[in-house]
């Protein structure tokens, strides 16, 4: 056992559960492999102890007995002698073990054959063959002629061509202690392995686990691969033999069959491997301790709990070299003894008290347990609470504990108290909250149980039981039977855990389940019960597709705005193009900015125009159409069209507003209603006259001598907003070095602030730059002092240079 620290890196003592669990930890990984080899034991040994009892008539006990006789009188062990009883209940005919049926188009369906899976067709076929070779090795002498016996036992059923055993010596190295099929060149070329990388039968030893080379093309590229032509043997198994860490001894099977291994074939060759366990030790000179006998008390002990009811253990204290107590062993145990683990019975023997019961390490019953071995007294202890987890979930149990001496050894009984009905309610609790349900399904027996909540999930009557794996691709929506179909592979015979969604149709539409499954495997690694729940997903998955059909619309709805936006756009800067530089017009200097708005998707309906007219003056314009993206946009290319082209024809500018009001008011729009803003100016170049309109509209800035002032503003309502609107217009006689500023409301609206305060804002911004001498693109200087507006900003600066 390996030594533990008994103080922490500051140097203080470690409290002693502290020590002991240390201890049990340190343990546990070296006695892995020896639990899972007496597991596979126990089994083969109530299955002869049970043909026995069949043939002879005897009792349980006896049988033991008996078997122990007979392995004695031929020097054998005791596995061993078990397979000569299986093997001579019918005649020892080789026969491989049954393999799935190949793949076919109805693969998925043929996934859902419970013979496919059961275990006991297979079971059958592999006791004939290990039968026979146990029957060969109580005559065998050395390795080679236990390599030799496997090669015939194994040949034709597995076609297994070779075989090699080898040893790892002190070194590291490995050492060829036996063969069959092989050439004496090439078994003398491979005698001696050193320790190197890349050694399939070196890595199995190393890690105790067997290496099975399946691809030979990829292999090869891993390993150093045994034989003059690697090819002549396309698949290979290396195979330690259990009970050791490292592992000393381990068996290569070399198979003329291309392919990976069948799982019914790895199961027979891990369990050959196993059954020549005592033979190999006994030949190579490596074995390992074998079994000790059983003291008369412990056997006299077991005979009366095998009678008992209730639980009860027996158990031999384990000392420390100083003599301590540090643990206590399972030595006998009555059938209902139940750890938290589930192990029941005689699972429990060999086990360690630290081991199934970690917590107890420190605590009263503990000390109970010391004070009843060192002066008898026996020990009651009061009801006491330990935790326990079951379905992942903490709770607490109760128990109540006794124990008493016997001749060096405690007997312990318990009562744990009201824990069925509080774990069958918990566990119901749980089924219904998480809506799910558990089901097991042994394949042993072919027998599968279901919780109440798989019923309700499936919408299947109890009376007619669970469903069998036959049944449900009737259940299964068709596109989901391949996956399904691969999954209870995966599961059942692969013994790979999965967790698959799926749907069925259920008299009430398509539910959307889910299957969460483990194997439980043997010492062969052949799946033998399967444990899992079924979960009904179909609110979530509803959720969930609702959720995704939203999103999906909301995406729809967006490329279709941004499209909108985008040809918008496109419309927008064909129809109003935004030149990168001043204008001259008329002896007019002309500067024009546009800035879109930064917040929403779609484009505006501010316009403007600038044009000369026939007479040789100008007409200027400005406008915003209410509203946004296309319907704006053909609004505003309606206004500014039919605008310029009555002023070119001499039409006043009231009459042009009239009759623009007319036309929003009787062409029909989407949605209906559309309404509009404009501010438009006539100048005449000869006298410098310019007469203005407007149609609920900003009024005009005018920066004159360094100050700014808004015009006055005639009378004219927003078009589109009532028949027979009057419009009215003004004059104004520009002067060298004014400004006049026609803009939209973006250039001065703000949130949350009066229009007041922007229009004010404006003039002053305005002038002040107009008073330092950076007129020259006035225009753009006021928008781009606006780049996050809400809204599209256009602004015109109409210029009268001081000098032509």
């Amino acid at each position: 056992m390996e030594d533990v620290p008994a103080s922490s890196a500051d140097g203080a003592p470690q409290p002693p559960e502290v020590l002991a669990l240390a201890k049990v930890v340190a343990r546990l990984r070296a006695e892995v492999a020896d639990l899972e080899a007496g597991a596979a034991a126990t089994a083969v040994l109530e299955r002869a102890k049970g043909v026995l009892m069949a043939q002879q008539g005897v009792t349980a006990e006896a049988a033991y007995e008996l078997l122990q006789e007979r392995a004695a009188q031929r020097h054998c062990t005791l596995t061993e002698e078990c397979w000569l009883t299986l093997g001579g209940t019918r005649p020892h005919v080789l026969e491989a073990a049954p393999q799935p049926p190949p793949p076919s188009s109805g693969a998925a369906a043929s996934s859902f054959s419970t013979a496919r899976y059961s275990t006991r067709a297979s079971h059958e076929g592999r006791r004939a063959l290990l039968a026979r070779l146990a029957e060969g090795l109580a005559t065998t002498t050395t390795a080679s002629e236990v390599a030799e016996l496997l090669r015939a036992v194994l040949g034709r059923a597995e076609q297994v061509d070779a075989v090699m055993i080898y040893a790892r010596a002190a070194s590291g190295s490995l050492e060829l202690v036996g063969h069959a099929g092989l050439a004496a060149e090439l078994a003398e070329q491979w005698s001696h392995v050193p320790p190197l990388a890349g050694v399939a039968a070196l890595e199995a030893l190393t890690e105790a686990r067997a290496v099975w080379l399946e691809d030979l093309r990829l292999d090869a590229g891993r390993y150093v691969l045994i034989g003059d032509t690697p090819a002549m043997w396309p698949s290979r198994a290396w195979i330690p033999l259990p009970g050791e860490r490292p592992a000393t001894l381990a068996v290569g099977f070399f198979r003329t069959k291309d392919g990976p291994f069948a799982h019914d074939t790895r199961s027979l060759l891990r369990e050959a491997v196993r059954l020549c366990e005592g033979p190999l030790r006994a030949h190579t000179g490596r074995g390992a301790p074998g079994p000790a006998r059983q003291d008369a008390a412990v056997v006299a002990v077991q005979r009366v709990f095998d009678a008992l009811p209730g639980p009860a253990i027996l158990l031999t204290p384990l000392r420390a070299p100083d003599g301590s107590v540090e643990d206590f062993r399972i030595d006998a145990a009555a059938a209902e003894s139940l750890d938290i683990a589930g192990r029941r019975g005689k699972e429990l023997l060999g086990r360690r008290i630290l081991e199934t019961y970690p917590t107890v390490a420190g605590s009263e019953l503990w000390d109970g347990y010391l004070e009843t071995l060192a002066t008898g007294t026996v020990y009651e202890g009061l009801p006491f609470t330990y935790e326990e987890v079951a379905l992942g979930v903490p709770y607490e149990s109760v128990y109540s504990v006794r124990a008493s001496r016997l001749e060096g050894r405690l007997v312990v009984s318990w009562v744990r108290h009201d824990t069925s009905e509080r774990e069958a309610r918990r566990l119901d609790y749980l089924q219904r909250l998480g809506n799910l349900g558990w089901a097991s399904w042994n394949l042993a027996t072919d027998t599968i149980t279901w919780s109440d909540q798989v019923y309700t999930i499936f919408a299947r009557d109890r009376e007619l039981g669970p469903m069998t794996l036959e049944e449900l691709p009737a259940h299964l929506v068709p596109d989901d039977l391949p996956r399904l179909g691969a999954a209870v592979q995966r599961l059942l015979a692969d013994g790979a855990a999965v967790d698959q969604p799926f749907r069925i149709t259920a008299p009430h539409g398509v539910r959307h389940l889910r299957i969460v499954a483990e194997a439980h495997v043997d010492s062969a690694g052949t799946p033998v019960e399967v444990h899992g729940f079924f979960q009904d997903l179909t609110t979530q998955r509803g959720t969930e597709i609702a959720l995704r059909e939203s999103e999906r619309d909301n995406l729809i709805q967006r490329g279709m705005l941004k499209a909108e936006r985008a040809l918008a756009a496109r419309l927008q800067e064909t129809l109003l193009p935004i030149p990168e530089q001043s204008l001259e017009l008329t002896g007019l200097r002309v500067d024009v900015a546009y800035l879109p708005a930064d917040e929403g998707v779609n484009v505006g309906g501010d316009w403007y125009s600038a044009i000369a007219l026939p007479d040789g003056g100008a007409l200027f314009v400005v406008g915003d159409v209410a509203g946004h993206g296309l319907t704006a946009v053909g609004t505003m290319a309606q206004l500014r069209f039919t605008a310029k082209g009555m002023a070119i024809t001499g039409s006043r500018l009231p009459t042009v507003l009239g009759r623009l009001n007319a036309l929003l008011l009787h062409t029909a729009t989407e949605p209906p209603g559309a309404t509009a803003t404009m501010v438009m100016a006539r100048y005449r170049p000869e006298d410098h006259r310019l007469t203005w309109v407007r149609a609920g509209h900003l009024p005009p800035l005018l920066i004159r001598d360094g100050e700014g002032r808004f015009l006055p503003q005639p009378e004219g309502p927003l078009l589109g907003a009532s028949f027979d609107a009057p419009y009215g217009e003004a004059t104004l006689v520009l002067r060298p070095g004014d400004h006049l500023l026609l803009y939209t409301d973006g250039l001065v609206e703000e949130r949350d602030e009066d229009i007041e305060t922007g229009l004010a804002g404006l003039a002053a911004t305005a002038a002040r730059l107009v008073r330092q001498g950076r007129d020259e693109s006035l225009a753009r200087t006021l928008a781009a002092g606006r780049e996050r507006s809400r809204d599209d900003i256009c602004v015109l600066d109409i210029h009268l240079p001081r000098t032509p």
